[in-house]
């Protein structure tokens, strides 16, 4: 039987572990895809499209609302993708003018 304090935990552990696990796999659109995620979480991740060019995480968004509450969250963003993908692999965002 799992108890309440092991669940909590679990995101923890996860947390703790996820960071490593990445930086080891190579770095292609579904690493980038799934870092995003875990990121940003499910709701941005549905409404943005995201690539890895030349160091730097390109984002589009469905509309202006999802653009802007990127660059709102570009300060928090951005280092949990260098955790994720390795600190040298990104250097910023970007998100080009419709």
């Amino acid at each position: 039987m799992i108890h309440s304090t092991e669940m909590r935990r679990a995101p923890e552990i996860l947390a703790s572990i996820l960071p490593g696990l990445l930086q080891r796999a190579p770095l292609t659109p579904e690493k980038v895809q799934f870092a995003w995620r875990a990121a940003v979480g499910p709701q941005l991740a549905r409404a943005t499209r995201v690539e890895l060019r030349e160091r730097r995480v390109i984002v589009r968004a469905d509309d202006r609302r999802w653009t802007d509450e990127v660059e709102r969250a570009a300060h928090l963003i951005v280092p949990k993708l260098r955790v994720l993908l390795g600190e040298d692999n990104v250097l910023g965002l970007a998100i080009p003018e419709r």
